[in-house]
């Protein structure tokens, strides 16, 4: 992809890239319902986001973010 948005399969490694690049506080595409392991259901409202109940870490590069299948989880915490 011309944008350098990827392909990326490990979530850690888009959490470093989208930092790198200052985007974490992009909003995604699209507002995509997330299933978290732990049970908890949230709103993916930024580019990079915990889960309020467990706190894993789940993000997309910004111009991937139309498709829940980038979305990749990081690991708890990890964000921060």
């Amino acid at each position: 992809m011309s944008c350098g948005c990827g392909p990326f399969t490990d979530g850690k490694a888009i959490v470093d890239h989208v930092k790198k690049q200052g985007k974490a506080h992009f909003e995604p595409n699209v507002l995509h319902k997330i299933e978290c392991g732990c049970g908890e259901t949230f709103i993916f409202e930024k580019v990079i986001m915990n889960c309020p109940k467990c706190e894993m870490t789940y993000a997309v590069t910004p111009c991937t973010s139309s498709d829940i299948n980038n979305i990749k989880q990081a690991g708890v915490k990890y964000a921060e």
